[in-house]
């Protein structure tokens, strides 16, 4: 199996006991190892008091990505922790992208930047993760 198909096999595995994830909207757009890219398109029922896109919807987004990356190697991994910058609004109608990709991992712990994106490129938001890999493994190799 390759890395590739490793990754997308793992993808598929997740995704199907994953139920908050399509529940917000999000698609997978692609996996590989280290990385991964995940899309929504920002609803109605996703802005907030201010008419903007809500903060958590964007964090869920970024943190999906960085989960489906952390598990690309089929070991079960979690988040340790998070952060998240806001740089620009998302608005209503917006599609927003979350490129995840591996800055390094060794030994259990790994660390992930995250950067979400509008339909025009312009950033919307900074995240980093920092994983943690646990027993077992996602599918049987």
């Amino acid at each position: 199996m390759t890395p590739k198909e490793r990754a997308e096999r793992a993808a598929q595995v997740m995704w199907a006991s994953d139920n908050a994830s399509p529940w917000a909207g999000m698609q997978i757009d692609m996996v590989d190892e280290g990385q991964a890219q995940l899309s929504l398109t920002v609803a109605e029922h996703h802005v907030n008091g201010h008419g903007i896109c809500h903060g958590g919807l964007i964090f869920m987004l970024a943190d999906s990505a960085f989960a489906f990356a952390c598990n690309s190697r089929n070991q079960s991994t979690v988040a340790q922790h998070n952060t998240i910058s806001y740089i620009t609004p998302g608005r209503l109608g917006d599609r927003l992208t979350a490129r995840a990709r591996e800055v390094a991992l060794t030994g259990r712990s790994g660390i992930y930047d995250v950067t979400v994106t509008n339909q025009s490129d312009a950033v919307i938001a900074e995240f980093r993760g920092c994983s943690r890999a646990v027993r077992g493994q996602l599918f049987e190799e």
